[in-house]
């Protein structure tokens, strides 16, 4: 009779992170930033949790610092190689993550950019009512941040590697309520095309997934949020939201070698939601 190994890996939805387990090891030796971690429901921990499962090493970024705060705690369980600040509109601090990774790994294999922001009152409003200024940061922050990411990325990827942004439906179909992030998150997934075929023969592959709405503190901002949200539930396939461990283990596949004949995708984690009219 075979024996069973008790100390097999399990991979419980509700857990985002156990300390004790350890999913495989299809990501060891694999080294990369997730940037946009703000709490235990951030889908940027979500995906850092679920790739360091895998047996990545991970590096994770704050904000400013009053989210360091909710972030340290968390980079300490998941044993992040490190913790710094990037604030995307504070010049040279993205410059000094990716120098700081070319000082210590020598290359990076994958970056992680799961962050957006749109000002309350451009968000609140239409999309004709919004202003310059809103826009402007809201393209700087959400999509142009990923463009910067790429290009110091590039010089670290010499064997290739994996670019991921985190998008949502709301850039494909007008969702009410989403405004002015619905022509952003178009713009970003645009953008993942682009850099998909300009960074592909150096191996590196790039993709924008796409999660249903989420329980987010950046999701929180949204107008009418919880509606959404029940909406969601009544049209998916499932009746349910998927949940960040759900998209962190769709972002492991895409980082490994099992997504290897794919890039320039935009990857729908929504338990079938878009599918559905």
């Amino acid at each position: 009779m075979a024996m069973i190994d008790l100390a097999a890996p399990v991979d419980p939805l509700p857990k985002v992170w156990d300390p004790e387990m350890r999913i495989g090891d299809m990501l060891r030796g694999k080294r990369g930033l997730v940037v946009g971690v703000a709490n235990e429901n951030s889908i940027a921990f979500g995906c850092a949790s679920k790739l360091r499962a895998f047996g990545a090493d991970i590096g994770l970024t704050y904000g400013d610092e009053k989210s360091e705060r909710f972030v340290r705690p968390l980079a300490e369980q998941i044993q992040a190689d490190f913790l710094l600040p990037m604030n995307v509109e504070r010049p040279g601090e993205m410059a000094a993550v990716f120098e700081h990774i070319r000082e210590t790994w020598g290359g990076l294999d994958f970056v992680i950019h799961s962050i957006a922001f749109a000002p309350r009152a451009d968000l609140h409003g239409r999309v004709v009512d919004c202003s310059l200024e809103g826009f402007q940061q809201a393209m700087r922050i959400s999509c142009y941040s990923f463009i910067e990411m790429a290009r110091l990325a590039e010089p670290l990827m010499s064997e290739g590697g994996a670019l991921l942004t985190m998008s949502y439906y709301g850039a494909d179909k007008v969702v009410n309520h989403y405004n002015v992030m619905g022509p952003v998150k178009a713009a970003l997934e645009a953008t993942t095309r682009y850099l998909a075929v300009e960074l592909g023969e150096k191996g590196v592959r790039v993709f924008a997934v796409s999660p249903g709405p989420l329980k987010t503190r950046a999701a929180s901002g949204i107008d009418h949020f919880d509606e959404l949200v029940a909406a969601a539930v009544a049209r998916s396939p499932g009746h349910r939201l998927v949940d960040i461990a759900e998209v962190g283990r769709v972002v492991a596949f895409l980082v490994g070698g099992g997504a290897s004949g794919m890039s320039g995708d935009t990857i729908y984690v929504d338990a079938g939601l878009h599918n559905v009219a």
